[in-house]
């Protein structure tokens, strides 16, 4: 086979590449004789998601050497959205996950890679680096750093978003004290490892191993356990093979994957950001996923696990109770077959995968819910589509029709949901904070949090063309598309008017009348840019619709 790495080392002309390598304390057999494996590796000191990835590098990298490759490791941006939200951070985060697949494409073409190993974990790395592999179409492979272990006070176990993004309102209402709170923040992340529930990091995970782009047992294996760095070693070897035999991403990123992995989301109740990222990716493969897809799907698979926030189980329970595998298992007969980085079928790893905690993963006709946990929502606020995590909302909430209260930025929704100024049986409008309009399309999670430490998820509902966290609760609907600064409906919406959301019909409806939102049209003005600098500005003027996966063209 005719090595991608060989226009880079091989012949006398390229003495001087040779001489710079050699700089770097590589051998000629291992330029002449070995594969060259980029491992893009998101390490970072600031993000506990990628904190632990040193140790992980050595696995792999000793993986790839006995593998009979050369390991060449190359740095990754990293965000860590909690740490960013809330303030002009979050800007950022959505429109790093293409910086991130940009930096692996250069890098990957620049020093001819032969195949990569992709060393992540958190919310936009992981998208970032598998729509990179889809566009290099390359042999490549993912490992995921893993998630965190659960918090512990006074028995009770304690998870990121629950007690501290939920529980700093209520030290602000006295329902505890402030003393409480940071006894709660010190002990919510005790190490290492994504955030312990299903939010967006952790989906993603799930969803990498579903897809087959990781192994068996790497989408849910905890960070700082001895099983994790036995992966990052087997990841290295597989990638050596995945070479050896020219298996290409595109090769494993089908639409039988990509289906396979909206499958596992909807049957896990996983973040809503996953429906941004899966079609971003798919876009990059070659592929055409669309809303529909994750509409269909969602209709056809009962929702087999609730881990928080929505329930109270943990990522460690999923893993315990068999992982992704053990979900396969369950959903054997609804998946379509393909080939893995592994060498085994999607059939093949469902076979072998069994449940050992029956509540934690569900039969099929004792599931949580009868569909999935994402729904995808249509009407005349939102031609185009909005999702939102169904399985984070209550049944007295799933029908609801309320009179909108409407801001134009995060900010000021978060003032008057703190001073607690919006009535309830309200819709909260939190509008120009899509993929153009933010730009970036912030999460939204201090504003949902908040409702939630108050109390009134039950009583208050988001709409937003913005996005929400993973670990968002209560009725909050994110991805309104099209979004307000490219003049969709949202834009036109005015204080008072009613709002209407069925979720068993899959409806989100406008109930105002043609006329009248015909001349609001007529009205309306593109309103100023927020950010006129930087990267960001060239962000805002290529970045598509949240139903395309706000891709960039």
């Amino acid at each position: 086979m005719k090595k991608r790495s060989g226009p880079v080392v091989q012949g006398i002309s390229r003495a001087p590449a040779r001489a710079l390598l050699h700089a770097c304390g590589y051998t000629p057999g291992q330029l002449d004789d070995n594969s060259f494996i980029g491992i893009a590796n998101s390490y970072s000191d600031i993000v506990p998601g990628h904190i632990g990835m040193h140790r992980l590098l050595r696995g792999v990298e000793l993986g790839i050497a006995a593998g009979g490759g050369t390991p060449m490791s190359f740095g990754v941006p990293a965000i860590c959205d909690g740490v960013a939200m809330g303030h002009a951070g979050m800007f950022y985060s959505l429109p790093s996950r293409e910086l991130i697949a940009d930096t692996v494409e250069s890098m990957t073409i620049a020093h001819g890679f032969d195949g990569l190993v992709l060393l992540t974990n958190c919310d936009k790395i992981t998208p970032g680096m598998l729509m990179a592999a889809g566009r290099l179409d390359i042999p490549a492979i993912v490992i995921t750093a893993g998630p965190m272990h659960s918090g512990r006070l006074a028995g009770r176990p304690l998870s990121l978003v629950r007690d501290t993004f939920e529980a700093f309102n209520k030290a602000e209402r006295g329902l505890i004290t402030e003393d409480e709170l940071h006894e709660m923040e010190r002990e919510a992340c005790p190490g290492l490892g994504s955030c312990q529930g299903l939010y967006t990091a952790n989906t993603m995970a799930c969803v990498t191993e579903a897809m087959g782009m990781s192994l068996p047992g790497a989408g849910t294996a905890l960070a700082g356990f001895a099983e994790k760095e036995r992966l990052a070693y087997d990841t290295g070897l597989a990638a050596c093979r995945l070479v050896a035999e020219d298996v290409t991403a595109r090769r494993i990123i089908t639409d039988a994957s990509i289906r396979n992995a909206i499958r596992m989301d909807m049957a896990l109740g996983g973040s809503t950001n996953s429906c941004l990222h899966i079609a971003a990716i798919a876009y990059e493969a070659g592929l055409d996923i669309d809303l529909h897809v994750f509409d269909e799907l969602s209709g056809d698979t009962p929702q087999i696990s609730h881990l928080r926030p929505g329930g109270d189980y943990m990522m460690e329970d999923l893993h315990w109770a068999g992982g992704i595998p053990g979900v396969f298992s369950v959903l054997a007969d609804k998946l379509d077959d393909n080939i893995t980085v592994s060498g085994k079928t999607i059939a093949e790893i469902a076979a072998d995968g069994c449940v050992t905690d029956s509540d934690v993963i569900r039969s099929l006709d004792n599931a949580y819910r009868p569909e999935g946990g994402i729904a995808v929502l249509r009407g005349s606020l939102c031609p185009d589509g909005a999702v939102i995590k169904q399985s984070a909302v209550s049944d007295k909430m799933r029908k609801f029709r309320g009179k909108a209260v409407c801001f134009d930025s995060e900010e000021d929704a978060l003032e008057a949901i703190i001073a607690d100024t919006i009535p309830d049986g309200s819709w909260a409008i939190i509008r120009y904070e899509g993929p153009r309009g933010g730009p970036g399309m912030r999460e939204m999670l201090n504003p949902t949090a908040t409702l939630t430490g108050m109390g009134k998820e039950d009583s208050i509902g988001l709409l937003t063309d913005g996005r929400f966290s993973g670990g968002t609760r209560g009725p909050c609907v994110g991805h309104i598309s099209p979004e307000a600064a490219a003049g969709g409906p949202l834009a036109l919406v005015q204080d008072g008017d009613e709002i209407a959301i069925d979720l068993d019909a899959g409806t989100l409806d406008l109930l105002v009348d043609d006329a009248e939102l015909a001349r609001r049209k007529q009205d309306w003005q593109q309103p100023q840019a927020k950010i006129t600098t930087g990267w960001l500005a060239r962000y805002a003027r290529t970045v598509q619709s949240a139903s395309t996966g706000a891709i960039m063209k």
